[in-house]
């Protein structure tokens, strides 16, 4: 089982970055595709990004070529790095752990994107 922990939420203005960290501990974290999920007031949560094991990566069109998610397996850790962020991408963000059927979540971390 892993635990993860997100972090960098905050107040950012339109077209602003800010960059999200999950730090995963105790399962051997490489083994997992990681993901971001974000869930909106009153909408569905809904993907993101996620990153496979090797590295291939897939984005949300809302999100692509502003958005790029990473994974360091030394640190344990998968980032999203947000850019030209707008008011529709304001949400709680969810890191996840996938192995299989198993879904792990962290415990969301707050982004609001406003002027």
């Amino acid at each position: 089982q892993v635990q993860l922990v997100d972090s960098g939420g905050g107040l950012v203005q339109p077209g602003g970055s800010l960059r999200l960290s999950c730090a995963a501990s105790g399962s051997i974290f490489s083994i997992y595709v990681m993901g971001w999920y974000r869930q909106a007031p009153g909408k569905q949560r809904e993907l993101v990004a996620a990153i496979s094991t090797t590295g291939t990566t897939n984005y949300a069109d809302s999100v692509k070529g502003r958005f790029t998610i990473s994974r360091d397996n030394a640190k344990n850790t998968v980032y999203l790095q947000m850019n030209s962020m707008k008011p529709e991408d304001t949400a709680v963000y969810y890191c996840n752990a996938r192995l299989g059927f198993q879904y792990y979540w962290g415990q969301g971390t707050q982004v609001t994107v406003s002027s």
